[in-house]
């Protein structure tokens, strides 16, 4: 295949957590082997900033962070507590760049796969297969910048969301149902690897029950909640801007693969020619940014990034509709009635099946 992207350059676009609220997967300073570089390093301010930063989160609300780490309310959602002084740094330094690209996602609604699948459709060309690329550098590569984040929009840096910049955003939502199941699976899946780690520490937290998780989260706390806001911020986003702003859904992708590859190509200014789609490039970057690709590679299996949890724990089934092996007729209600009531108005609905 002649223009197709190699499996080297995928496996560059592995997961990281960071107190950051922004991560590249491609731009001047890319750190080899998986490893995202962070984009707002606030490590850079003074002891100075300590208190003040301390003092804010006094101020701010506080609720229980499912298990993991607890959660405060600032610029209308929730975050845990290394984020609020990352986020106030981001919006005071970040600029945009016109060929900048920010992939936004409510955490797990298929984050690393739309990653993937960026990455691959804008650098397609930069990489033609030749066997092993082991040996390439990857320190170098140069903009247009892929950018990440789970902030919502309102929170976004003004340089992103201002009429200078044609920086364009990509935004990736799931149905509520399955997106819970999918964080409350993540987080006690960190809850555990945490108290491997610290057996000794009493006041470690113990997994939460899903009755417990449900709560919260129909209350709107849970990370970077409330669910209804982060979608309806970007919804709303997509509709004054659209040619800057692509909103998608999980579900239309899972089902439509090929078509909503195409359309996030043209989006972002890298469309197949004629000749790709005869030689079956997009078949090929949707078979090398597949779950079960994505997920056997060696940097997911066995890597780990800044945290004590290995990356594996990302990955789990990606399947829609596995909400219905947990809610009973009677939570299923409850939170349908919530995100109806929630979305009405906005023309925003939710697939509950691929059916």
């Amino acid at each position: 295949m002649k223009s197709a992207l190699s499996l080297a350059v995928i496996v560059s676009v592995s997961v990281r957590t960071s107190p950051s609220p922004f991560m590249a997967t491609s731009n001047n300073n890319q750190v080899p082997n998986g490893e995202e570089e962070v984009i707002t390093n606030s490590s850079r301010h003074d002891e100075s900033d300590h208190h003040p930063h301390q003092e804010l989160l006094l101020s701010l609300p506080k609720g229980y962070g499912w298990g993991v780490e607890d959660l405060y309310y600032f610029q209308g959602f929730w975050c845990p507590d290394n984020r609020v002084e990352a986020v106030i740094a981001l919006q005071r330094d970040f600029e945009a760049h016109d060929t900048d690209t920010i992939i936004a996602t409510v955490p797990r609604s298929g984050t690393l796969w739309l990653k993937s699948m960026a990455f691959a459709i804008v650098n397609r060309t930069r990489y033609p297969y030749q066997g092993d690329l082991s040996h390439l550098n990857f320190t170098n590569i140069q903009s247009p910048r892929l950018l990440s984040t789970h902030l919502p929009y309102p929170s976004l840096p003004e340089s992103i969301k201002n009429n200078n910049t044609n920086c364009r955003i990509v935004y990736l939502c799931r149905n509520p149902k399955d997106n819970f199941i999918s964080l409350w699976h993540f987080l006690n899946k960190r809850s555990l690897a945490k108290r491997t780690i610290d057996a000794t520490n009493d006041h470690t937290p113990a997994q939460l029950p899903l009755e417990e998780a449900l709560d919260l989260f129909c209350n709107g706390v849970s990370m970077f909640g409330p669910f209804w806001d982060h979608v309806l911020g970007y919804w709303k986003a997509s509709l004054e801007r659209p040619e800057t702003m692509l909103f998608l859904k999980y579900e239309d992708i899972k089902k439509h693969p090929k078509s909503h590859l195409k359309r996030l190509a043209e989006f972002l200014g890298h469309p197949f020619s004629v000749e790709e789609e005869s030689e079956g490039v997009m078949e090929e970057i949707l078979s090398l940014c597949s779950f079960e690709h994505l997920r056997n590679l060696d940097v997911n299996k066995y890597g780990q990034g800044t945290l004590s949890f290995g990356n594996k724990i990302f990955f789990r089934k990606a399947e829609v509709g596995d909400w219905k092996n947990y809610f009973t007729p009677a939570m299923a209600e409850r939170l349908d009635c919530i995100i109806e009531e929630k979305l009405r108005g906005s023309g925003l609905v939710f697939q509950n099946s691929l059916d």
